[in-house]
C-alpha cells in the first residue's frame, strides 16, 4: 500500500510525539517496572522526583502562560496537628505520603481519595520527611520508616510483608556495635534508596553524648537482612581512623547522614552527605579531623566501599552539617559536558564536584581560621571554602546590617550586638562571651534542597538569613537533675529553659501544659527537632522530669553512672531576635537564589516569603525563615511552598524569578511538592503543615492544584518557550 508525502510526513511526526511521550512517561519508572505497563501518567517516584534528587520534571502543560488559571482539584485532610514535611511519591496513578503522627497511606491521584491507611501502633513524634518504593513484576513495596523502624508495606494494600526483617520491620537501632540497642537513638527522618534488590538508609542520632555512631546501613528489600555498614566513624585499619583519637569509634557518635541521599543509577554511586560528631560544639574528645563527619561521600552503592569523599568542615565545633541531599546534573566545560554533584550548605555555599571523581569544578581554597581559646579544644586551623559561586548568604553581620525596621528595635539590636563576637565562618566559640552565627544554624541552606533545571544547569536555592548565638560554659558533669539537664537538655532549651521558640520551645512551666507521663513519653522517643534519650535509667528519668515541673535538685538514688559529659557544654541556640519577636539583623530574612552552575553566576536573587501583619503595613518583600524545598519544571515554572508565616504556595518564572501565581494554603507548607500526571492531566500537590509560626496552629493537609480541565486538554496553552 503506497503512502503519500503529506501522509507519511503526518506519521512521522506522529510516531515521534508519541516516541517522546512514551520517553517522557518512563523516564522516572523505577528500573524493575516492566514498560509494557506504562499507562498515560508520568510519575514522581523518589524523594526528590528521582534516585538523581534533581527536583525536575518534564512536564509542561502547567506552563508560564497558563498557570494563573491553577485551582486546588482536590485536598486531602489527616486530621492530625503536628505539622508535615513529607513531599510525596506518586507511582501508577497513586500518591503515598505520611501524617503528622507518621501513618502512611495511599490516595487516589487524581481525586485525593484515601485508598487504604497503614498504623504501625506506634505514635511518630519526629520529622518523617518521604518514603521509598520498589518494586519487581508484581511484587511492589513501600519502604517507609516510623521512628527508629523501617516498614515494607504492599504498595497496594498497605498491608506489612512479614517475610521483610523482624515480621515486617527492621530496628535501626541495632548493628551498630552499642548495646543494648534499645537504649540507642536513632530515627529516620529522610527516606531510604533503592540500588536493585537493597534499600539503603542514615537516621538521625542526638547531638550529645551518649550517641550511636552514624553507619550508613544496606539492607536486602526483600528479606530486611543487613548487607553491608559503612562506618562514618572508622574502624582500625580503615581509611580515616587515624583522624580521630585512637579507638574513638567505640564512645564517639553521630557523624550521620539524617539529611537523605542521592543516587547515579547508571553507575552505581551513592552520595551521602554527614552532619557534625557528638557532641557538636566541644570537641576536645574528638581532637583531629573526624572523618566522615560534615562529608560528601561517594560510595559504591552494591558493596558500600568509599570511591571518593569531601570534607567541608574539618572537626565541626559549629553544627555545620550538609543539610540536604546533593542534586546530579551535567555542566558544560570548555565544549564538553561533565557530570556532576552539587551540594548546598548551611554557610551559604555550593560545592560542585565531578560526580565520579570528586575533582572540584569550581576552586576551593583552603583558609585559615583563628584557633580556640577554650582549654582542652584543639580546632582545625584550616577550612575548605569554594572561590564560586559567591555565597548566597550573607556572611559577616556587622552593624550597618542590623534591623532598621523600627527605631527602637535598631537601638535594640545594637546594644545586644555589641556583647557578641561577630568575625565571620569559622570564628570558635569562647567561654562567657556569645558569638554570631550568620547565616544561623538552619542555614543558608536547609533539609528541604535545591532544584536543578536539567535543561540549563540552573540550581534553584531557598535560603535563610537569620542570625543565631551562642557560647560555652563550664559544665559540672554532677549526676544530679541539674546535671543531666544540662548536659542533655540545655543545648537545645537553654541554661533557663527558655529554649528558642518554635522549634525549641521554652520548658518554663512545662509541668502546667504536659502530664508527667506525657513528659516522660517525649524525653524518650523525642519530638520535632528533638532526639529520644532512652540511654537515661528510670530515676534519672523521674528525676529530670520532678526537676523540669519543680525546679527542685533532689539527690538521685541510683548508682547509674550520669550521662557522658563534656568539660564544657554549649549554653544554647538562640535567635537573634528583637523584642517583637522579627529577625534584628537587616532584611532580607530569607531569599530564593538562581545560579548556573556553567559559570557560577547568578541568574537572580529575590527575597522570599514576608510576615503578613507586616506586609498590611508596607513592608513587603522582608523575606522570611523557609524550610521545604523548590521543583522546577518544563513548563518554565519553579514551584515553592517553604515560607513559615504567610502560608503561600508561589509559583515563579524559572528564567527571571518573576512572580507568576500564589495560592494561600490551610497551613504553611513546609515541605517539598511533587508534580505528576494522571490521565493527561498535570497536577501540583504539597504537604501543608505548619508548626513553624508560633501565632499559628498546625495541621496536616495534602493540597492538589492543576489546571481547569478545559485548559489542561487545550493545545492553545502550550509555552512557546519550549
Amino acid at each position: 500500500m503506497k503512502i503519500s508525502a503529506t501522509c507519511a510526513s503526518l506519521l512521522a511526526s506522529l510516531v515521534a510525539v508519541v516516541t517522546v511521550e512514551l520517553i517522557a512517561h518512563t523516564a522516572n519508572l523505577p528500573a524493575s517496572q516492566d514498560h509494557a505497563s506504562v499507562q498515560e501518567h508520568q510519575d514522581w517516584p523518589a524523594y526528590g522526583g528521582a534516585p538523581e534528587n534533581n527536583h525536575y520534571s518534564t512536564l509542561a502543560q502547567i506552563n508560564r502562560n497558563n498557570v494563573k488559571r491553577l485551582a486546588i482539584t482536590w485536598s486531602f485532610d489527616t486530621q492530625e496537628e503536628g505539622g508535615l514535611q513529607t513531599s510525596p511519591i506518586i507511582i501508577d496513578s497513586m500518591l503515598y505520603g505520611i501524617t503528622p503522627t507518621q501513618k502512611v497511606f495511599a490516595l487516589d491521584a487524581a481525586t485525593g481519595k484515601l485508598l487504604w491507611k497503614f498504623d504501625s501502633g506506634i505514635r511518630g513524634t519526629q520529622p518523617d520527611r518521604g518514603l521509598a518504593y520498589w518494586a519487581d513484576g508484581k511484587d511492589k513495596r513501600i519502604l517507609v520508616g516510623v521512628m527508629n523502624f523501617v516498614y515494607a508495606l504492599d504498595a497496594a494494600t498497605g498491608t506489612s510483608i512479614p517475610a521483610f526483617g523482624n515480621a515486617g520491620r527492621i530496628d535501626l537501632r541495632e548493628n551498630l556495635g552499642r548495646e543494648p540497642a534499645a537504649s540507642q537513638s536513632v530515627d529516620l527522618t529522610s527516606p531510604g534508596i533503592v540500588y536493585k534488590d537493597l534499600v539503603i538508609f542514615g537516621g538521625r542520632n542526638p547531638e550529645t553524648l551518649p550517641a550511636p555512631p552514624g553507619d550508613i546501613r544496606a539492607y536486602d528489600v526483600r528479606t530486611g537482612k543487613l548487607r553491608w555498614s559503612f562506618h562514618t566513624i572508622p574502624h582500625p585499619g580503615e581509611f580515616g581512623y587515624n583522624t580521630w583519637p585512637k579507638d574513638a569509634w567505640k564512645a564517639s557518635g553521630a557523624a550521620n547522614n539524617w539529611a537523605g541521599m542521592t543516587l547515579d543509577p547508571q553507575r552505581g554511586i551513592l552520595y551521602a552527605p554527614t552532619g557534625s560528631a557528638a557532641f557538636d560544639f566541644y570537641g576536645a574528645d574528638r581532637a583531629g579531623d573526624n572523618l566522615f563527619a560534615n562529608c560528601l561521600i561517594a560510595l559504591n552503592a552494591q558493596t558500600g566501599e568509599r570511591i571518593w569523599h569531601f570534607q567541608a568542615v574539618h572537626h565541626d565545633i559549629w553544627d555545620r552539617d550538609f543539610p540536604s541531599p546533593p542534586a546530579l546534573l551535567t555542566v558544560k566545560r570548555g565544549g564538553k559536558e561533565i557530570d556532576a554533584v552539587a551540594q548546598t550548605t548551611k554557610q551559604g555555599f555550593v560545592y560542585l564536584f565531578d560526580r565520579t571523581n570528586g575533582n572540584p569544578l569550581f576552586p576551593i581554597e583552603s583558609r585559615k581560621v583563628p584557633p580556640s581559646t577554650v582549654p582542652g579544644e584543639v580546632s582545625a586551623s584550616e577550612q575548605p571554602l569554594p572561590a564560586r559561586p559567591a555565597p548566597f548568604a550573607r556572611q559577616l553581620l556587622t552593624e550597618e546590617l542590623l534591623t532598621m525596621r523600627t527605631p527602637q528595635a535598631h537601638q535594640w539590636a545594637l546594644e545586644n550586638f555589641k556583647k557578641f563576637r561577630s568575625e565571620g565562618q569559622f570564628i570558635p566559640f569562647s567561654v562567657g562571651k556569645d558569638t554570631v552565627i550568620f547565616p544561623g544554624f538552619d542555614g543558608g541552606a536547609e533539609w528541604g534542597g535545591p532544584a536543578v533545571d536539567a535543561e540549563t544547569g540552573i540550581i534553584y536555592i531557598n535560603s535563610n538569613e537569620m542570625a543565631w548565638t551562642g557560647a560555652l560554659a563550664p559544665n559540672t558533669g554532677e549526676n544530679s537533675p541539674r546535671g543531666i539537664y544540662m548536659s542533655q537538655c540545655s543545648v537545645c532549651h537553654g541554661e533557663k529553659m527558655t529554649g528558642s521558640p518554635p522549634a525549641m520551645p521554652s520548658l518554663i512551666a512545662v509541668g502546667e501544659r504536659l502530664t508527667p507521663a506525657q513528659i516522660a513519653t517525649t524525653i524518650k522517643n523525642g519530638k520535632g527537632r528533638m532526639p529520644g534519650f532512652p540511654n537515661l535509667v528510670d530515676d534519672q528519668l523521674f528525676a529530670l522530669i520532678d526537676f523540669l515541673t519543680s525546679g527542685e535538685n533532689k539527690e538521685l538514688a541510683s548508682s547509674a553512672p550520669p550521662p557522658a559529659s563534656m568539660k564544657f557544654r554549649f549554653t544554647g541556640y538562640h535567635k537573634f531576635l528583637d523584642p517583637e519577636g522579627y529577625p534584628a539583623v537587616a532584611p532580607p530574612w530569607g531569599t530564593l537564589n538562581a545560579i548556573n552552575l556553567n559559570t557560577g553566576e547568578y541568574v537572580w536573587k529575590i527575597p522570599f516569603g514576608e510576615y503578613p501583619e507586616l506586609a498590611t503595613k508596607g513592608q513587603k518583600n522582608t523575606g522570611t525563615e523557609n524550610y521545604g524545598g523548590p521543583i522546577v519544571t518544563a513548563g518554565g515554572l519553579l514551584f515553592i511552598g517553604a515560607t513559615d508565616f504567610d502560608k503561600k504556595f508561589r509559583a515563579f518564572d524559572k528564567s527571571t524569578g518573576e512572580l507568576l501565581w500564589e495560592a494561600t494554603l490551610p497551613f504553611s507548607g513546609n515541605a517539598t511538592p511533587a508534580t505528576y500526571e494522571v490521565n493527561g492531566r498535570q497536577f501540583v500537590v504539597i504537604a501543608a503543615g505548619g508548626g513553624k509560626d508560633p501565632k499559628s496552629r498546625s495541621g496536616g493537609v495534602y493540597v492538589a492544584f492543576a489546571l481547569p480541565r478545559a485548559s489542561s486538554n487545550s493545545k492553545a496553552n502550550s509555552d512557546p518557550q519550549h
